[in-house]
């Protein structure tokens, strides 16, 4: 962590200081120059290709970061044959991107985009120089050994330059918001959700093989020359800075007495701002815990997923099984990409969930690997629609220029609650469920239609985990919170900004209106449409 803000604290000049005002000016790219709001074809045009740019890019940078990441878990286990350290490396990672994520998203909301976003890739790059630099110097015999000191400092070294790219995916759905309007970003969210599926696909099929031909030094040597040439083409697309493209609603439309409200709760720290504007929104609060919730039960699937697969198949046969099955996050985001997630994301939410935990509760009800592979590609297919919904209504229901806190809270809760359950369901199901299905009364009840054995009692606890899963998604979708929230997705109400920001009438930014034209103190409120600056 240390080292991270140390890097990103050099870039501190190249960003301005917070709450800088910016002028905006002509980038490189004639082709994606800023076009005026009455002409919509071209507008979206030009919003959809700076997007998939960007896409490109982010999954480029990506699929380098991850790749880091499975590489250098592959190879601490290999080198050191130690599942305490490798499970330490994995915690420490884990852990980080928990405990960073809000102050990314402050990061994210104080400063200009694209330029966090080259010294987030920029940081990485050196960590991954200085990594391999590290890699060379040092004999095989230190990273064999668990107590090694140069093993200890390579190990976080890494995690460093992986963890910084994390920037990115908190800053991804807060540009989604500056470029698209509320209907389409929905597909915008899809289209996101699979390029990330994507990257998983790459990353499960080249990590392994690139460790096992020569460590750590063609992972690290191939991160270095791909990072470079996605910070150059970065460098060559050109980001909205200014206003929201067509959403009045995003920049805060509740009462006065709202306003004041929330404004004199926010304490001046990052978890107070961010909790000032997430408690605003009635629901929104709910939504993240709801969320949170479903991913502690997920981590059921993080502990015993690899376990109760290779009780059916091979080691082989499963890892090839996998890179199929990661499929389905990419088919998922191509169906959003394509028709969207309807005029109520919440709903489309709470059913992705009742399909996801009703397949949970049946997919292990036999010890078939067909019946197995089946419910999982369903499971990842569903999984985009839960993700893009979420984003889909916080770019909605929260002011553009506080959505990075927001979804860097929600990223650190919703992360933290999966490795906890991993902790506790490997003895839970050891003590409790594998007795209860091998020598307890289990066998009596149930075992006559559902089997026994220790494979059973894995696939026991996965038909509870769903319809615990299922029964909190039923209770969850009538109580009030979520109605509030529903409403005022649909009313286009969003938080009012914080105390902290004054608006930007105030702050000097130079809008672009429809005509051409510039004014300092443009405000779609008045009936002004303001277009979103590229640069």
């Amino acid at each position: 962590m240390a080292i991270i803000a140390a890097g990103v604290a050099a870039q501190h000049c190249t960003l301005g200081a917070p709450g800088q005002s910016y002028t905006t000016r002509p980038r490189r790219l004639n082709l994606w120059r800023q076009t005026a709001m009455d002409d919509t074809t071209a507008n979206r045009t030009m919003a959809n290709r700076i997007f998939h740019h960007l896409l490109a890019n982010t999954l480029v940078a990506t699929v380098t970061d991850m790749t880091v990441w499975f590489a250098l878990v592959f190879f601490v286990y290999l080198e050191t044959r130690s599942v305490a350290v490798t499970a330490i490396s994995s915690g420490i990672y884990v852990a980080s991107v928990a405990l960073s994520g809000i102050w990314f998203g402050g990061l994210v909301d104080r400063y200009r985009k694209k330029r966090l976003m080259v010294a987030a890739g920029a940081f990485s790059l050196c960590i991954y120089a200085i990594g391999l630099a590290v890699y060379i110097a040092t004999p095989d015999e230190a990273f064999r050994d668990p107590t090694s000191a140069v093993l200890w400092i390579f190990i976080p070294l890494l995690l460093a330059g992986v963890l910084a790219g994390n920037i990115r995916h908190i800053a991804l759905p807060t540009i989604i918001t500056l470029l698209f309007p509320d209907d389409e970003r929905a597909k915008a969210n899809g289209l996101a959700g699979t390029a990330s599926g994507i990257a998983f696909l790459i990353v499960s099929a080249i990590s392994g093989f690139l460790v096992a031909h020569s460590g750590m030094y063609l992972a690290l040597l191939l991160g270095i020359a791909i990072m470079l040439a996605s910070l150059v083409h970065l460098g060559t697309i050109p980001l909205p800075e200014g206003s929201v493209a067509e959403s009045p609603s995003t920049q805060g439309s509740l009462t006065e007495r709202a306003t004041r409200s929330v404004e004199a709760r926010s304490p001046k720290t990052d978890l107070g701002r961010t909790l000032a504007v997430v408690s605003g929104v009635p629901g929104l609060i709910a939504l993240i815990f709801f969320t949170t919730f479903n991913n502690f039960l997920g981590g059921v699937f993080m502990g015993l997923m690899d376990a109760y697969g290779l009780s059916l198949v091979s080691v082989e046969v499963w890892g090839m099984l996998w890179a199929v099955l990661s499929g389905g996050f990419i088919v998922g985001g191509l169906i959003i990409a394509k028709w969207g997630l309807g005029k109520n994301p919440l709903l489309a939410l709470f059913l992705a969930n009742i399909a996801i935990w009703g397949i949970s509760s049946v997919f292990t009800i036999q010890p078939s690997i067909v019946l197995l592979a089946t419910g999982m590609f369903v499971y990842m297919t569903v999984v985009p629609y839960i993700e893009a919904a979420e984003h889909t209504i916080i770019q909605k229901v929260v002011p553009a220029e506080r959505q990075g806190r927001v979804f860097g809270f929600a990223q650190s809760v919703e992360m933290a609650a999966s490795p906890l359950t991993t902790f506790i369901i490997g003895p839970l199901t050891e003590l409790v469920f594998i007795p209860f299905m091998t020598t307890g009364a289990g066998v009596d009840l149930i075992g006559g239609w559902f089997g026994t054995g220790e494979d059973r009692g894995m696939a026991l606890v996965f038909t509870v985990t769903g319809i615990i899963g299922l029964v909190i998604t039923l209770v969850s979708m009538n109580t009030k919170y979520y109605r509030l929230l529903s409403e005022r997705y649909r009313s286009g109400e969003g938080v009012a900004n914080e105390g902290d920001v004054e608006p930007r009438s105030r702050r000097g930014h130079r809008e672009t209106r429809a005509n051409g034209s510039t004014e300092g103190d443009c405000r779609p409120e008045e009936g002004r449409q303001c277009v979103p600056s590229f640069g």
